[in-house]
């Protein structure tokens, strides 16, 4: 599980997050959604590591993640941040390799389980027939499904990202959505992301977070969370909530902003 107690993140003297209290479940799906600048990624960069908070602790089953050895922490948790780039030229294969820097000694060749954990994260996320292609040639979905098999390939039980949906068409979020769904149903990895698109966060996470101005305005499942008053608090804007009848789901349907705004 991951917790966090009193943290205060900012930049010099902005404090973007105040007195941040949170536990994430462990081996569910967990989405962070807020307005713009509301501080989710601050406190995603800041739960993984990335940003050291002003005050406060993160902690990783008990143990502060900021007194832990970097190459230790790696073993436990990635990070997939919005928008990532690779050189040019860089093959599908050689960036999942990299995945399995934080487990190799040295300089020393790759061991047999690491070739087995990156072919394994290459067959879990479907882009065996793109291995030995540049990533600068794939689409956005496939792009996108290499960066989440090197995270794959570090072989945590942790994976954070950073709107992985974002500058996707509406087939290539699913097809990503869809993955990281089978990544927790089938290998009880704990997930924790950044979404921008409240029905995705309500159809495919367990537990959502929702964020205004860098507090944390209500936690729990898509239930608890996709209510009219809440949404209109934390986002400024009307809306009444339905049922999937598929999925039993709450979905939003904004329909007007608030006075205010």
């Amino acid at each position: 599980m991951i917790e966090t107690e009193n943290l205060i993140i900012g930049y010099q003297e902005n404090i973007i997050v105040d007195q941040l209290n949170l536990s994430i479940p462990e081996g569910e799906i967990t989405a962070l959604v807020g307005a713009n600048g509301s501080g989710k990624s601050t406190i995603l960069k800041t739960l993984s590591r990335l940003m050291k908070p002003k005050s406060g602790t993160v902690y990783l089953d008990g143990r502060a993640i900021h007194e832990q050895k970097t190459r230790d922490l790696s073993k436990e948790l990635a990070i997939l941040p919005q928008n990532p780039t690779a050189p040019e030229g860089l093959t599908v294969l050689e960036l999942v390799t990299y995945g399995r820097f934080p487990h190799q000694k040295g300089l020393k060749a790759l061991t047999v389980e690491d070739k087995e954990k990156i072919a394994w994260a290459i067959e879990m996320t479907g882009i065996g027939e793109y291995a030995n292609r540049p990533i600068d040639q794939l689409s956005g979905g496939q792009r996108q499904r290499a960066w989440i098999a090197m995270a794959l390939a570090q072989d945590t039980k942790i994976l954070f990202l950073d709107e992985p949906t974002t500058f996707l068409d509406m087939a290539h979020q699913l097809e990503v959505l869809e993955l990281l769904q089978k990544l927790n149903v089938q290998e009880k990895r704990t997930i924790v992301m950044v979404v921008h698109d409240l029905n995705h966060a309500s159809r495919y996470a367990g537990h959502m977070v929702a964020i205004k101005k860098g507090k944390v305005m209500k936690t729990g499942t898509p239930i608890d969370v996709m209510k009219s008053d809440i949404l209109e608090e934390v986002f400024g804007v009307r809306s009444d909530i339905i049922y999937d009848p598929r999925s039993g789901q709450p979905l939003c349907l904004p329909y007007g902003l608030c006075a205010s705004l």
